[in-house]
């Protein structure tokens, strides 16, 4: 028998065994409290930055309608290309 053995009452290494189970435990609800509390901020995090794309994506969309507004491009061809709508006589239809 080893020299701590005899050293220790009975039910001594039980408890020891048992100690160190709880205290194990302890540490890792602590580490996992933490690290979901980690994985929540990244979370918040990542949803600030998919909120500000959003917002960005609707600006884009809304001056991509306006660039290409019908009103828009039919006054920039009569007025930077001269172009303008032809009379019914000048049109001529193409067979192939």
């Amino acid at each position: 028998m080893s020299r701590l053995a005899r050293a220790m009452p009975g039910g001594s290494m039980t408890l020891l065994v048992l100690f160190v189970a709880v205290l194990v435990s302890a540490i890792s609800v602590a580490y996992s409290a933490h690290w979901n509390r980690q994985l929540l901020n990244d979370l918040y995090a990542e949803l600030s930055v998919r909120d500000k794309a959003q917002a960005e994506w609707g600006r884009l969309i809304l001056e991509q309608s306006t660039w290409t507004a019908h009103s828009r491009i039919e006054t920039l061809a009569s007025e930077q290309l001269k172009m303008h709508v032809p009379e019914a006589a000048d049109v001529r239809l193409v067979s192939q």
